[in-house]
């Protein structure tokens, strides 16, 4: 058996264990080596950069993950976890548990190595450290994090596809746009996937000591319906995220220009997600003619919609607090959506409805996660929490961009319920128990007040 099958008969029973494979509960049909670059060679230690592509048993077609595989005698601290298994006496494993393997990614990048097809590029002017350990972060679901200190992170994406990663692209723009509401980039690693030019990875620097949204704003839910104490109020921080967000938009369009979407192409999408969803979640049966309503509106306007870059999955996960204010993370667009669309020019409208669904689930999480026996009271105090909020950010948000996205009112209500839809197909299948969250919130949308607090 030749090295490359050796390799391949490893990953079967790995790969599914792994937190960022993106295929977990389909039956793996084939695994197979599509590329090997080595970029590490001593007495104890080689390194290669691996493409593996995965077929599955339920559809045709495959994944493209990449992995950087060490074989030899792995240090302490590298988990069962990493490990694929062995070879004669080595141990294959995960590089990016090795220090060995991260000092030497920084190196490259910082000197624009090439290996093969792999090229390790220095964004101009950046800084990048000369040294220093790196250490894997554990909370991510779809890549993998290596931090130096508190300067710098290098970014792994998994699932690689063939094209120009929005996450890097739309950093750079911002970076040109000399933006502080993003972690400024210091380099990127790039390659190829399927014969076209691809983005495997990305520096940039490590917001040290800051705080993500999400937990930081479920503080004050819990403070605000009594099950903790502290401050109540988000508004000023939802103010200050809201105006942030413009900031970055606005930029984007100084980048990368704007244009003009037909309304009526903006609602058939809509309409066909819709059309989708239906049969997923017999719950929104009641509702389809006033959803139908609400995108028929917008549709037949007959007014032109601006469209340009935006995030694209913007919640309050994609978000961290600093010291010196709010940035906005992971530019990477709706994970499941293919890379092209992903690139699309699209309203600043889905970013702004994206956070203030985010509110909505920031608030009534918490009374979900530990019903009470004051749930209505906990529930008022979480739907107030969320209308204060989702009205700072809002106003934040006019501060910003010089408009406010409220007087869009029909269109920014569509783009709200598109979300709720989707979300409700997606906690129907996967979190059962989160699905009252976006189903109120598609009554309250479809009911006549307008307005998105």
């Amino acid at each position: 058996m030749s090295p490359t099958e050796q390799l391949a008969d490893l990953l079967p029973g790995w790969l599914p264990r792994q937190r960022w494979f993106a295929a977990k509960g389909r039956s793996v049909r084939s695994t197979e080596v599509v590329a090997r670059t080595p970029l590490l060679a001593a007495a104890d230690l080689s390194v290669e950069h691996v493409l593996v592509g995965v077929g599955f048993t339920d559809a045709p077609g495959t994944q493209t993950y990449q992995l950087l595989v060490a074989t030899g005698v792995p240090p302490e601290g590298v988990t069962e976890q990493a490990v694929l298994g062995t070879d004669g006496d080595a141990t294959v494993y995960d590089g990016l548990w090795d220090t060995r393997v991260t000092d030497w990614l920084l190196a490259a990048v910082r000197d624009g190595v090439t290996a093969g097809d792999l090229r390790f590029v220095p964004e101009p002017g950046a800084t990048v450290p000369q040294s220093g350990h790196g250490r894997v972060l554990g909370a991510e679901q779809s890549n993998t994090s290596v931090v130096w200190g508190r300067e710098t992170i290098l970014k792994i994406f998994r699932r690689v596809l063939p094209g120009l990663n929005p996450d890097l692209e739309l950093h750079r723009a911002l970076r040109a746009q000399g933006s502080t509401r993003v972690a400024a980039l210091q380099g990127a690693v790039e390659g190829t996937v399927d014969g076209e030019p691809a983005t495997l990875g990305m520096l940039q620097d490590f917001a040290a000591d800051s705080a993500e949204g999400w937990p930081l704003a479920l503080e004050t839910v819990r403070a605000a319906v009594g099950r903790a104490a502290g401050e109540t109020d988000f508004s000023g921080e939802a103010a200050a995220l809201g105006e942030a967000v413009a900031v970055v938009h606005s930029q984007l369009l100084a980048a990368l220009g704007g244009t003009t979407a037909d309304p009526g192409r903006l609602a058939a999408g809509w309409q066909t997600r819709l059309d989708a969803a239906l049969p997923q979640v017999p719950e929104l049966a009641e509702h389809e003619h006033a959803i139908r309503a609400v995108y028929d509106a917008v549709g037949t306007s007959g007014t032109p919609v601006a469209v340009q870059r935006v995030h694209g999955d913007l919640h309050l996960g994609q978000t961290l607090r600093t010291a010196d204010g709010w940035l906005v993370i992971d530019f990477e667009g709706e994970p499941s959506a293919p890379l092209a669309e992903r690139a699309r020019p699209d309203s600043p409208l889905r970013d702004v409805a994206g956070m203030l669904r985010s509110f909505d689930y920031a608030a009534f999480h918490e009374v979900l996660r530990a019903a009470p026996a004051d749930s209505a009271a906990a529930s008022e105090a979480a739907a107030a929490w969320a209308v204060r909020s989702r009205s700072a950010f809002c106003d934040g948000y006019t501060r910003g961009a010089g408009a406010d996205p409220r007087a869009q009112e029909a269109a920014l209500r569509a783009f709200e319920l598109d979300k709720a839809v989707y979300e409700a197909v997606y906690e129907t299948r996967s979190r059962p128990t989160w699905a009252p969250i976006p189903l109120a919130s598609i009554r309250r949308l479809v009911a006549t007040e307008p307005g998105p607090s």
